[in-house]
């Protein structure tokens, strides 16, 4: 199984150069698990710079693999996780969400680096 985080989503969606670190764990939807919080992030910025129709059919190749909501139990979970890796409620409930289905993270986001079941692809000049 594999949870994307926002940033990698960006990349995919937008295709650039860094697009094909994440190509391979977005279009296998038959592993792919998409917590919420992550069609929200996606959304917010997209929105910025976008049209409607536009981000809407990105959070559509989103919608293909498997949505995941943030529950009451995933919630607990996630204010665990961020009070033990000291991450924000966002990346936290994402990587819970990770751990719950023992999915690979993959993120280019230094603040899971090292973290267990993580795939962390550096950003240049990081």
């Amino acid at each position: 199984m594999n949870v994307v985080d926002s940033s990698g989503w960006m990349e995919y969606l937008q295709d650039t150069p860094r697009a094909d670190l994440f190509a391979a764990a977005i279009e296998d939807r038959k592993h792919l698990l998409v917590p919420t919080i992550a069609l929200f992030e996606v959304h917010r910025v997209l929105s910025r710079s976008l049209d409607a129709a536009l981000v809407n059919r990105c959070l559509d190749v989103m919608r293909l693999g498997r949505v995941l909501d943030l529950t009451d139990a995933r919630a607990v979970a996630a204010a665990q996780i961020a009070a033990r890796h000291k991450l924000a409620m966002a990346d936290a409930a994402m990587y819970a969400i990770a751990r719950e289905f023992d999915a690979t993270f993959w993120t280019q986001d230094v603040d899971y680096q090292g973290l267990p079941g993580v795939r962390y692809q550096p950003k240049p000049g990081t």
